[in-house]
C-alpha cells in the first residue's frame, strides 16, 4: 500500500479539525436550527404557551418542545419539520398550541415559529 492510498482512507484534517462530510453538516445545522427555535421559546419573557387549555411558562414549554422533539427524533431531519411535526398542535387533541404574549396577543405557536426560523 502506498502512502497515497492510505491517505485517500483518513478523515481529512487540518490543524486538529476533521471536516464531517456536507451531509452530516446540514443535519447538524438543522438541529442548531431547531434548538435556537427552542431557546428563543424559552427566553420569551412574559409569554405563556397554551398547550390544550393550559397555560406554561417559557421554561417549562421548552423542556415540553424538547421532549416531544426527542421523541419524535427519527422522523425529523429539519427545521421547519421539527415545527410542523412537533411545535404546531397537540398530537392528542389536535389543538394548536399558542404563544400568549403580555400585551395579551396571541399567535399560533407554529406561525410564530415559521417567522422567527425565514430570520
Amino acid at each position: 500500500m502506498t502512502s497515497r492510498t492510505f491517505l485517500r482512507g483518513l478523515p481529512l484534517l487540518a490543524g486538529g479539525w476533521i471536516f464531517a462530510s456536507p451531509v452530516h453538516a446540514e443535519v447538524a445545522d438543522e438541529k442548531g436550527k431547531i434548538e435556537a427555535l427552542i431557546s428563543h421559546v424559552e427566553n420569551l419573557k412574559d409569554a405563556k404557551f397554551i398547550r390544550n387549555g393550559s397555560n406554561y411558562d417559557a421554561k417549562s414549554a421548552a423542556k415540553f418542545l424538547r421532549g416531544k422533539w426527542q421523541s419524535k427524533d427519527k422522523e425529523i431531519r429539519t427545521a421547519a419539520e421539527f415545527i410542523e411535526k412537533v411545535a404546531t398542535v397537540s398530537s392528542t387533541t389536535g389543538k394548536p398550541y399558542l404563544i400568549r404574549f403580555s400585551d395579551g396577543r396571541e399567535v399560533k405557536c407554529g406561525e410564530y415559529l415559521k417567522g422567527e426560523l425565514k430570520k
